[in-house]
């Protein structure tokens, strides 16, 4: 591990870490609309999703992340002539295993999330997102879509007690 004096967050691009796929116990996704309630619609779903699995203990992180992904997924990856009835370009999938949790964001963008310093404008919201997942996630990531889906799915990972 360098120390090159840079704060810079290099997510990983990589798939999700490995995980026994027959040990899955649960899994959910919804499709987000190119509007910036697709937020609060995120919340809500991952707020209903992990009182199902008796999971709310892990709500105000879980949705600090989600909501974080979402944000990054609207304001990043959308083309800004994204038709709107081309169907929801932003889904959000939350998969539980036993002894983690994980929360991925699927966008139409090809480029890789950034984590921007932001000292020049310290007004300046957008790259302090990928922070936040980073601190609230016990690791995150992101990997390229393959096959006829364009685009990139983010996750953040969160290991369960």
């Amino acid at each position: 591990m360098g120390t090159n004096g840079s704060t810079m967050l290099e997510p990983l691009r990589q798939g999700l870490p490995p995980l026994d796929p027959s040990a899955v116990s649960s899994a959910a996704s919804c499709s987000l609309p190119a509007r910036y309630e697709a937020v609060s619609s995120a919340r809500q779903f991952t707020r209903s999703t992990l009182c199902q699995w008796e999971l709310e203990e892990r709500f105000d992180d879980t949705a600090l992340v989600v909501s974080e992904l979402v944000t990054n997924a609207l304001r990043h990856a959308l083309p800004s002539d994204t038709p709107r009835n081309q169907g929801p370009p932003v889904r959000l999938h939350l998969m539980r295993w036993t002894s983690r949790l994980v929360c991925a964001v699927r966008d139409p963008s090809d480029d890789s999330p950034v984590a921007r310093e932001t000292d020049d404008d310290f007004s300046a919201e957008s790259g302090r997102g990928l922070f936040l997942v980073d601190s609230f996630s016990d690791s995150w990531g992101w990997h390229p879509l393959a096959g006829a889906l364009r685009g990139k799915v983010v996750w953040a990972l969160f290991q369960l007690a």
